[in-house]
């Protein structure tokens, strides 16, 4: 599956800030919620993992990559984006997070599938820049 094609019609949103980190993971996960990639008891799993190993998700300075394990609460594989203009604290070092992704995957070779072309597209020169300074969807659309 191409990366463009996991983000979803309801995949992307723009925040100006989330009150906290828990927040801001649960509008990125809203997203495959609104999408229909995952049920609601997906979000709980992710919360359950963020509350138990805590900002372990916040992968590089100022991403997040929120999830949990393959369930039967994942529908299909798909990724999301929250973005937000005012940075988030996780409790990372890696704070502020202003891109919190999320993602679900069906199985465990496809989780693996999906994170490396996740990487290989955020390795591009100046993509994060775009992201994070990016002012409306169709700008980050354009992107993927």
């Amino acid at each position: 599956m191409p990366l463009a094609s996991a983000f979803g019609p309801n995949s992307i949103s723009l925040h100006s800030q989330a009150t906290s980190f828990h927040e801001a993971v649960t509008f990125a996960v809203g997203n495959l919620i609104a999408d229909q990639a995952v049920t609601p008891d997906y979000l709980v799993d992710v919360i359950a993992n963020l509350e138990s190993l805590g900002p372990y998700f916040v992968v590089a300075p100022g991403i997040a990559i929120a999830h949990a394990k393959p369930s039967e609460f994942v529908l299909r594989n798909a990724w999301a984006l929250a973005k937000f203009d005012q940075g988030v604290r996780s409790g990372s070092h890696n704070d502020p997070v202003q891109l919190v992704f999320a993602f679900c995957a069906t199985d465990s070779s496809s989780h693996l599938e999906l994170l490396a072309e996740f990487a290989n597209w955020m390795a591009t020169p100046g993509l994060v820049n775009s992201l994070q300074n990016a002012s409306a969807e169709s700008v980050i659309r354009n992107l993927l």
